[in-house]
């Protein structure tokens, strides 16, 4: 099962989302994916995410600019695989100048940002990665949102595909595609014995 959550103010017809379902329906496997339309609370957000693979244990999460906050706190709390695109690292900060109503990049309508959804994002943070490998952090330098050397910082030692210029949306994003399905598609990294 193929996860994935969009960003703030996005939806599942975002850009990537588009065209990740297409290359899996073309592979005949549509039946994977799951990309649900997120609350505006990251607490109900996360605990959508969950509701939709309860008990699947071959999930890996793919998450965008804030689906990406969310799927680092998903992979860390059940294990799973996350493929990080330009993911938001500290977004109770970045949010913080977007409190009010917000209108959606997609089919119209809007939400409200209240203070208390910032304290959300706090209670979800995750302060370090514990299993780099678990990782696949798409970043691009040209982003025009969230700066690409934060997401450096935050996943080290996860496997990294670093794109120079782009945007924040990773307007390439088609010829990446296979990259991030060949990740998912992987054995999950058997856990490291303690020492």
């Amino acid at each position: 099962m193929i996860l994935y959550l969009h960003g703030f103010r996005s939806s599942p017809d975002s850009f990537k989302a588009r065209v990740m379902a297409a290359r899996l329906a073309e592979l005949g496997r549509s039946d994977e994916w799951c990309c649900p339309m997120l609350p505006v609370s990251p607490l109900e957000a996360v605990t959508l995410a969950e509701s939709l693979v309860p008990g699947a244990r071959n999930v890996t999460v793919v998450g965008s600019s804030l689906g990406g906050f969310f799927a680092t706190y998903l992979a860390e709390k059940h294990g799973w695989p996350a493929v990080l695109l330009n993911p938001a690292i500290v977004p109770q900060r970045d949010l913080s100048h977007y409190l009010g109503e917000q209108p959606l990049w997609h089919g119209g309508g809007s939400i409200v940002v209240e203070p208390h959804h910032l304290d959300e994002l706090r209670s979800l943070g995750v302060a370090s990665v514990t299993r780099p490998e678990r990782y696949y952090l798409i970043a691009a330098t040209g982003d025009e949102v969230l700066d690409y050397r934060e997401m450096l910082a935050h996943y080290p030692g996860a496997r990294t595909t670093l794109i120079e210029g782009s945007d924040h949306a990773i307007s390439e994003f088609p010829h990446y595609v296979d990259e991030v399905l060949a990740f998912c598609d992987a054995p999950p990294p058997a856990p490291r014995e303690a020492a």
